[in-house]
């Protein structure tokens, strides 16, 4: 466990800046020293990495172009933490972010430290003619830090599965239901609707521009699919039945022995769940969760249903309040839907769209290095939407497109049904 020592607080008018960088480091409190090396598979990093990453973001972006006489704690670390913008220079192979046994864990908690100093001096004096520009980058970087925080839970799961102990990241264990809210068919109008982020707060470039769909009329499940509903699909055969998956679905269950969701183990005839509170029974009335698109789409085919649009969603889901199980709650792992609303928009799990990851109509990306933040990734992947139990609820908002590949199974991904009207 590491602490960090500021020479002085960071202001008020720090844009969160303090509180969000406070908030990762909370996140890294409970793991020993080792585990910040570990990157089980390539999908995931070590938390080693985030923490540097997050924080060499705020160096190229906002302390190099802006903070006169600032200077690099180690100029190695440009190359060593850079994930993927060729704008900026060469960097150092995802695959191999393991091998990074230097820096140090105390060296690089020495980095973000060292950074955090600067960028207080930044933001006091940030009335200067650049001001407009350094504040919008400072809060991409916050939100690119809150992207990480997920991330760092994300990956701590898969990489604590790997290890046979299994071990426990929190203590806090999700307590089992009884049942969940029944699934209702809610009845949605089609017709003329607009999607995206029109402006009134921060959005990411590819929430933009918004822009007029058309829609017909559909209908929604009130909640996601549960574990029980799942089990289902399972004990019907539903890996074993071709004719329900895509054909690099069907490719994928074969080449990687897919027979349930990631996560799930059988243990003498009961199914249970490595849960970041270690390994537990399964809970049939929680969501289903750490599902491939693949998946989804076979168990949605299975149910003579569809997976929904990002329009679809967002045009149902866009008044509703921004309200759930995230990651404040502490349980990181998702809940049944109960009581009252039981419609589960926000939170719990990252729910797979039909839609491609593509630009909306007019997208234009950041200029610069920048640009490379979002657009570059505008091939081969699928929309997911509402946030999940990782994600802090500040960090959420209707329009959100978060994305991933379909083959994907680590991230907080689940599933809720659509059907036509």
């Amino acid at each position: 466990m590491f602490a960090i020592s500021r020479s002085s607080p960071l202001p008020h008018s720090d844009n969160g800046y303090a509180a969000i960088r406070a908030r990762t480091e909370a996140l890294c409190a409970p793991l020993a020293t080792d585990d910040y090396q570990v990157q089980s598979v390539i999908d995931t990093s070590p938390p080693k990495w985030h923490l540097a990453h997050v924080t060499w973001f705020f160096e190229t972006f906002l302390l190099k172009p802006f903070l006169a006489g600032y200077q690099p704690l180690d100029a190695r670390y440009e190359q060593i933490f850079n994930s993927y913008y060729n704008s900026v220079g060469p960097f150092h192979p995802r695959a191999q972010r393991h091998t990074l046994s230097r820096p140090t864990v105390e060296q690089v908690y020495e980095y973000r430290a060292h950074v955090d100093r600067h960028m207080a001096d930044l933001i006091e004096s940030c009335a200067r003619e650049d001001a407009a520009l350094m504040g919008k980058r400072l809060t991409l970087g916050l939100n690119h830090e809150q992207q990480h925080q997920e991330l760092l839970l994300m990956d701590i799961k898969r990489n604590f599965f790997a290890n046979p102990m299994y071990p426990v990241y929190s203590a806090n264990a999700p307590a089992a239901s009884a049942e969940s809210a029944p699934m209702r068919w809610l009845d949605v109008p089609g017709g003329i609707r607009e999607i995206g982020c029109g402006g009134g707060g921060f959005a990411f470039d590819n929430e933009q521009p918004r822009h007029k769909v058309f829609l017909r009329d559909f209908r929604l499940g009130s909640r996601a699919v549960t574990n029980a509903d799942y089990l289902e699909f399972i004990d019907a055969g539903g890996y074993e039945r071709a004719e329900l998956w895509l054909s690099d679905g069907w490719s994928a269950v074969r080449e990687r022995a897919w027979n349930a969701p990631l996560y799930w183990l059988s243990l003498d005839g009961e199914w249970h769940e490595m849960t970041l509170s270690g390994l537990n029974v399964l809970d049939p009335a929680a969501p289903v969760c750490h599902v491939s698109y693949y998946e989804a789409d076979a168990f949605a085919r299975w149910r003579d249903a569809r997976l929904p649009t990002e329009a679809e969603w967002e045009a149902a889901a866009g008044g509703e309040p921004i309200e759930g199980n995230f990651v404040e709650s502490g349980a990181y792992h998702p809940r049944p839907a109960a009581g009252g609303d039981d419609r589960q928009w926000y939170g719990d799990v990252w729910e797979w769209t039909a839609s491609a990851y593509s630009p909306y109509p007019g997208y234009r990306p950041l200029e610069g290095a920048l640009g490379e933040y979002n657009g570059k990734f505008m091939s081969s992947q699928y929309v997911l939407r509402g946030g999940c139990c990782a994600t802090p609820v500040s960090h959420m908002r209707a329009t959100y497109r978060n994305f991933f590949y379909p083959q994907d199974r680590w991230p907080f991904t689940g599933i809720r049904l659509a059907r036509d009207g």
